[in-house]
């Protein structure tokens, strides 16, 4: 049988980065439904649409080819998509997109499709609540917001993103009132899941502590 290792949290609490160090060390699949919302809102900024061609959004969502490659590259349509996911312009619309009842219903089919009979680990912000709500392990990832903007910050440096720290803040800030405030899929702590605070903490003792968790030779139970 397949185990299910479900990660949520807000924007820059480090999940994405986890996610693949825990999939590289236990040998896992991983999916990251927050590059697969980016690279709808890409196909979005495609076909020059706005936020009130919500009957067309819904139709990229169910036709779009999403993808990723071994080593977690994103793909739309067979074009390697990742270096355009985080720019700016996608950045400032995705939640919206990503608000829309029936595009999350597509791509959370999508999601459980891609996972389908494989040892996986996912991460989002719905992940242990919709996607998953009978994984096998859940987690909650936190930080402070002046943490995560730091992050964001230091990550977009490194890819060449221009977007000062108090955009990357401001940005933050509302991506969390909508993550949270969502008619679907919203950004929600739970009892099941086991919250880790990960702002001070070293990425290594992140994996750690999830690992320890996981409680893998337990695994042949499942």
């Amino acid at each position: 049988m397949s185990i299910i290792i479900a990660i949520d949290g807000p924007a820059g609490s480090g999940k994405g980065t986890i996610t693949k160090l825990i999939a590289e060390k236990l040998n896992l699949v991983t999916i990251d439904t927050g590059a697969m919302y980016r690279a709808l809102t890409v196909a979005f900024l495609n076909n020059n649409l706005t936020l009130n061609d919500k009957d067309k959004i819904i139709e990229l969502s169910e036709k779009s080819d999403i993808k990723f490659d071994e080593d977690g590259r994103t793909y739309l349509n067979k074009e390697d998509i990742t270096d355009k996911i985080r720019a700016k312009e996608v950045t400032e619309v995705v939640s919206q997109i990503s608000s829309i009842t029936e595009v999350r219903d597509n791509l959370v089919k999508l999601q459980r499709k891609l996972a389908e009979g494989k040892n996986t680990i996912m991460e989002g912000r719905d992940i242990t609540t919709v996607v998953f709500p009978n994984a096998d392990y859940k987690f909650y990832l936190d930080a402070t917001l002046e943490e995560r903007a730091k992050r964001r910050y230091k990550q977009n440096k490194e890819q060449n993103i221009n977007m000062t720290y108090e955009e990357i803040l401001e940005n933050i800030k509302k991506r969390d009132y909508n993550d949270t405030h969502k008619k679907v899929g919203k950004l929600t702590r739970t009892e099941d899941q086991i919250y880790i605070d990960t702002t001070n903490m070293k990425i290594d003792e992140v994996v750690n502590e999830i690992i320890k968790n996981i409680q893998i030779k337990k695994w042949g139970d499942k």
